[in-house]
């Protein structure tokens, strides 16, 4: 069973930073089953989205949202287990519960939720103008 929890949320003004992160955990056993790494936000109000995803070690081939690149980059540490979000020149349009979501596919489309097998609860994130 894969766990996510996601930490790092909070209210910020325009401008601002923030990191993310999210600690996977795999159970009693070491070898990670997961092969990729993704983050998603949704507003209040309006459907989840892609915002970047990476397979584990793999970060300089990650895919980013049109909206994020640019400004937020995403990590991934396999020693730990665990996977950041850096967001930098944050705006309100970036105000949203973010969620961090696991996938044991090899080969995926990365930019599509459906393609995660596990998510977190989420963090919320309020940019303020």
């Amino acid at each position: 069973q894969v766990q996510l929890v996601e930490s790092g949320g909070g209210s910020v003004q325009a401008g601002d930073s923030l990191r993310l992160s999210c600690a996977v955990s795999e159970g009693s056993e070491g070898t990670l089953k997961t092969y990729a790494m993704g983050w998603f936000r949704q507003p209040t109000g309006k459907e989840r989205e892609f915002v970047a995803a990476a397979r584990w070690g793999d970060d300089s081939r990650a895919y980013y949202s049109d909206s994020v690149l640019g400004r937020f980059t995403i990590s991934t540490v396999s020693a730990k287990k665990t996977v950041f979000l850096q967001m930098n020149g944050l705006n309100h349009e970036d105000t949203a519960v973010y969620y961090c979501a696991a996938s044991t596919k090899r080969i995926g489309l990365r930019r599509v939720g459906a393609e995660y097998d596990y998510w977190g609860k989420g963090t919320q994130v309020t940019v303020s103008s």
